[in-house]
């Protein structure tokens, strides 16, 4: 199997639908929200992608399909006065897990944020993610001391969820 990442083209029609098709994917898994992304977020998320200025999102293909995202953001690292990569999403399509597309996304992520030089990449992975050992294997590891995401969610009046 033959694997490429690319920078995911916003404008692109087929971009943007391999990237939606792979998000909902993994809304619908256990690991996301374990059902279908919100109307709401498929009409609008490939324009509020586009307008969000340190947006970049990883488009994996496997022999030609798409098989993986990774959405990520900048930011800075106030103790660094540096800026950092963080991977918000990284999804493989169940049917090609365990053939390298995660791998081949974290090395396309970490090559984009060393070209950006960025001081660090982050994300945040659940204590029961099947992934953990991958993100171990490419030098991720808890924090010390080992930090918790919390999270507030806030209604948003007249848009979806």
């Amino acid at each position: 199997m033959t694997i490429t990442v690319k920078i995911a083209d916003y404008e692109d029609p087929q971009d943007a639908a391999a990237l939606l098709n792979i998000l909902n994917s993994y809304s619908r898994d256990t690991m996301g929200q374990g059902h279908n992304l919100d109307p709401y977020v498929i009409e609008n998320l490939i324009a509020e992608l586009e307008d969000f200025p340190t947006a970049v999102s990883f488009l994996a293909y496997a022999d030609g399909q798409p098989a993986g995202l990774a959405n990520c953001f900048l930011g800075l690292s106030t103790f660094s006065a540096r800026r950092l990569m963080n991977i918000h999403d990284l999804a493989v399509l169940p049917e090609f897990r365990g053939h390298g597309v995660g791998r081949k996304l974290l090395e396309a992520v970490e090559t984009r944020a060393r070209q950006m030089r960025c001081c660090k990449i982050t994300l945040e992975v659940r204590d029961d993610n099947r992934a953990k050992a991958l993100y171990l294997r490419h030098g991720y590891k808890p924090g010390t001391p080992e930090m918790l995401f919390w999270s507030k969610g806030l209604e948003v009046r007249g848009e979806g969820g």
